[in-house]
Order: C-alpha cells, then structure tokens, then sequence
C-alpha cells in the first residue's frame, strides 16, 4: 500500500505542476493525455490531504493562491527528477546516446547560427530524437515555461526573473546598403547620415527595433522606417533591390550577398546569442551535450542579468 500512495502521491504532484505551468485543468489534462475529471480530482485530493487551496479558480483559467506557489517551488523539482530518471541514470553513466531533445530558436539562429552544430551533434548521437522548434522570443519563453522545450538559443536583451541566459556568441551590428547608395561612398557614415535614409527593419515587436530605436533616440534623431520586414534573408534582398538601408546583426552575412556592408560599433551595440533556459530547470545529458558543443565553458559561465532596453 505504501508503494501505491506514493505512486498516487507522484501523479497528483505532477497534475498540480502541469496545471501550475499551463494554468488550466484543460490544458494540462491535454498535455499529460488524461482526462480532465481526472486531473481535477488528483488536484482535489492532494488539496485536501494538504488542507490549503492551491488554485484559485476563475472560469476555464486558473491561478496559484500563495499556498500553491510555495508548493510548487517545493514539488516542480521533485517531479521532474522522477520524470527524467532515466535520463539523470544516463548522464550518470555518461551516456547521452539515446533519448530526445527538443531546442527552439528563431529562424536566424536556425539558418546561420545552428546548423554546423545540429549536424555533428546527429553525427555524434544519430540515436537522439531531435526536433527543432521556429518560434520567436515570446512563443519561445512559452514553450521554456511550459516544459515544451528543453531549452532555447538566441539573443536576449530583457531578461525575465524566471528564465537563465547565458552567452556564447557575439556579433557586430552592420550597417547594409546597395552597392551604389550615397553611403557606401562614403568611409564612415555618421549616425546623423544614416538616419537621413529609409530603413528596412524586422518588425517592431522583435528586439532589433527597439535596439535602432533607442540608439537615434539617443541622440536625438529623426529616422524613418520605410518597410518592415520578417527575417534577414528577406531584408537583405529588399536592400539589394535599393529599397532601403538596414541595421542588421553580422550573423546573418555569410559573404555571399551583393551588398556594401560597414561596420556601426561605433554608433550600436554588439549583440550576442546564447543559451536560454527556464531557472532550475533539470538539462538533460543530450541537451548538455548540444550545449558543449557550442561551448565547452558553458557550464561554469554564470548567468547574465537583464538589461533594459
């Protein structure tokens, strides 16, 4: 009997985190592949032998009561040790062969960024199940907090309280233009004469905006955005078509373009691209493994703190 009140124990722990994470019974009956009678009864009855309320129950949503939010911190890394045993055996006797990862980033971190080491990584482990996920950062810190993902690579600016972030790369910030505009002429386009010309950005929502904007701000001066576009590859061409200019991150120049590029660190941040992942959050041995092929210092790096933009 023991045995089997621990097994329920488990199962109602798991329930009340996945509901936690997702934030409804529906959700998590779902992702756990119960039905939802079920998922609110084990959260009814650890409720009960606990004698607190864990939720606060508001239509289909629902929100942790302080009593749930201390319970949580308290059960989410019991529940995932119990889940990746397997995988925490593995790592033990240094085997990260088999299993699964999942890691979402963004399409410039897929196109220029992951490749080289997406294809030694399934060198390495051709028996690993991997799946990569294009989702950008808000749908990518989604995915983090709901466990869908083991962890994530990009370029963080703002940093949440819940989430790690940890650096690996850095690029310079280059000026683009078409071979033949006025400022590829010149040796050293002042910021004021790069804002006299149209740009061609990645939509506002998405950390490059916010970065030019700041800066012309800055330095109080007007600019126009003549276009906005969804990803590099795409602004790229429009430049090359004499559109627009753009201010875009090196990590999507590959040499191949027919454009004039400069460098403006002088005048805009570098930016960097690392790892990203929920705090406390179990790595498994394949997502450890990925991580130091990117870099083998990665786990004695500590963590950067946000920085307002």
């Amino acid at each position: 009997m023991a045995g089997h009140s621990r097994h329920n124990r488990h199962q109602q722990l798991r329930s009340f985190c996945v509901t936690a994470q997702v934030g409804s019974i529906s959700g998590a009956a779902q992702r756990l592949e119960r039905s939802q009678p079920s998922v609110s009864l084990q959260i009814q009855t650890l409720e009960r032998e606990l004698g607190v309320i864990l939720f606060e129950r508001r239509g289909p949503r629902i929100r942790l009561t302080p009593e749930g939010e201390s319970l949580l911190e308290m059960a989410l890394p019991l529940v995932e040790g119990m889940d990746n045993l397997p995988e925490t055996f593995a790592a033990r006797c240094g085997n990260p062969a088999h299993g699964e990862l999942d890691i979402a980033a963004g399409e410039s971190t897929l196109l220029y960024l992951l490749p080289e080491f997406v294809s030694r990584f399934a060198s390495e482990y051709p028996d690993v199940q991997f799946r990569l996920h294009n989702v950008t950062g808000r749908d990518g810190l989604d995915m983090l907090r709901a466990d869908e993902v083991d962890f994530a690579v990009g370029s963080m600016i703002e940093i949440p309280d819940d989430i790690s972030y940890r650096s690996i790369f850095r690029f310079d910030p280059v000026l683009i233009t078409h071979r033949d505009h006025v400022l590829a002429k010149q040796e050293k386009p002042s910021l004021k004469e790069i804002a006299q010309h149209g740009l061609i950005l990645p939509p506002r929502h998405l950390s490059t905006w916010r970065m030019v904007k700041l800066v012309f701000e800055q330095h109080e001066l007007d600019y126009e955005v003549k276009l906005e576009a969804g990803g590099w590859e795409v602004i790229k061409k429009y430049v090359e078509l004499g559109l627009g200019i753009s201010i875009v991150t090196g990590i999507c120049l590959t040499g191949g373009e027919n454009l004039h590029m400069r460098p403006v660190t002088d005048y805009f941040p570098e930016r960097s691209y690392g790892v990203v992942t929920r705090r406390g959050k179990f790595l498994s041995p394949q997502a450890k493994a990925f991580i130091q092929l990117m870099d083998e210092g990665f786990f004695q790096r500590p963590p950067e703190v946000s920085v307002s933009a």
